[in-house]
């Protein structure tokens, strides 16, 4: 099981992979949208912005702390939400395998397919 600290520098290599992607291709893919990620083994919630910048305004809370329901959903294990980072886990595979659950509308699902 990865740490806290590992998650949290998952979600930071997740931001800096958004960044590396071409601008014009980040405007053309990418609505702004709140996403709640949960790592599922660890009672952890990370609540954040997804934007042309990145993930902006992270914020960690627990699993039974009230928020906003978020506009996208994201649960994984600690140890996937690592290996996703790293480009070890392919996420495709992992969320139709059942390993990374995704709540979103269809629209957020196939812009985001183009970045993931």
């Amino acid at each position: 099981m990865a740490s806290l600290e590992e998650c949290r520098a998952a979600v930071g290599k997740v931001s800096e992979r958004i960044m590396e992607v071409d601008p014009a291709d980040r405007r053309k893919h990418i609505a702004e949208r709140t996403v709640s990620l949960t790592v599922t083994d660890l009672d952890a919630v990370f609540d954040m912005r997804l934007t042309e910048d990145g993930l902006q305004d992270v914020v960690e809370r627990g699993t039974d702390a009230a928020a906003r329901r978020a506009q996208v959903g994201i649960s994984v294990s600690s140890d996937d939400l690592v290996a996703l980072s790293e480009d070890r886990l392919d996420f495709a595979k992992a969320m139709f395998g059942g390993r990374v659950k995704l709540d979103a509308s269809f629209g957020d699902l196939m812009r985001l397919r183009k970045l993931l």
